[in-house]
């Protein structure tokens, strides 16, 4: 879920910036000492920054000032965490600001915000809670990618709400209008990374022990 280029005042602009900063510097640092430190790992990242590219470049028209599409973070999140995740995503908002006119750049600390970092953090939660409680590695990865998608969109509408209404009933109709959408995106979604993470079994099952290793080394490695 994008906010397109002119829809939030100036001093939320600024506000989302100052947030996303420090998770998308953190996250930078951490993809290239992993990089570094495993190379292994690169095509695995490659793979999380093409996901998220492609997914969140099929662009919807949605409610005044926004559209939806897919977001593919929930496997970056998942194998990397919340701050390579919004780094990742740093990347494709920039390109597709620039080149495709998908979102803005005066946006970009709103969207990296929704996008990159609270739609994976819910999903990295719904992940860490269904391994704990399941070894189904293919269900947890279907939850995971549906509320990383689903979590975007809510913190979306609370963005354009606090910048046009800062009221109740303002969130609701943001939220009652994308929802047309975007629940139907996220279950699609979900049934992509499902079958993904079982064709990833069937394949290269130790992709999933990198999730585990990055988890077993505590809660900073695995939800930073």
């Amino acid at each position: 879920m994008h906010i397109m280029e002119g829809f939030l005042d100036p001093i939320w602009c600024a506000v989302w910036f100052v947030l996303a900063i420090p998770f998308v510097a953190f996250g930078a640092k951490k993809v290239i000492e992993l990089m570094r430190e495993h190379p292994e790992h690169k095509m695995t990242i490659a793979l999380a920054g093409a996901f998220i590219f492609l997914l969140s470049s099929l662009k919807i028209p949605s409610v005044t000032g926004s559209s939806s599409h897919p977001t593919g973070t929930g496997f970056s999140a998942v194998l990397y965490g919340i701050c390579a995740t919004s780094f990742l995503a740093t990347i494709v908002l920039i390109f597709q600001a620039i080149l495709l006119a998908h979102g803005g750049l005066t946006t970009l600390g709103a969207n990296i915000f929704s996008m990159g970092i609270a739609g994976p953090a819910a999903g990295l939660g719904v992940w860490l809670l269904l391994r704990k409680a399941t070894n189904n590695i293919p269900v947890s990865m279907f939850f995971a990618a549906l509320v990383a998608d689903l979590f975007t969109y809510v913190v979306t509408a609370f963005q354009m709400t606090l910048n046009h209404g800062q009221s109740v009933t303002a969130f609701v109709d943001f939220m009652t209008n994308y929802a047309i959408t975007q629940i139907p995106l996220s279950i699609v979604e979900g049934i992509l990374f499902f079958m993904f993470a079982m064709f990833l079994l069937n394949n290269k099952p130790e992709i999933f022990d990198i999730a585990a290793g990055l988890g077993k080394k505590g809660s900073k490695g695995a939800s930073a």
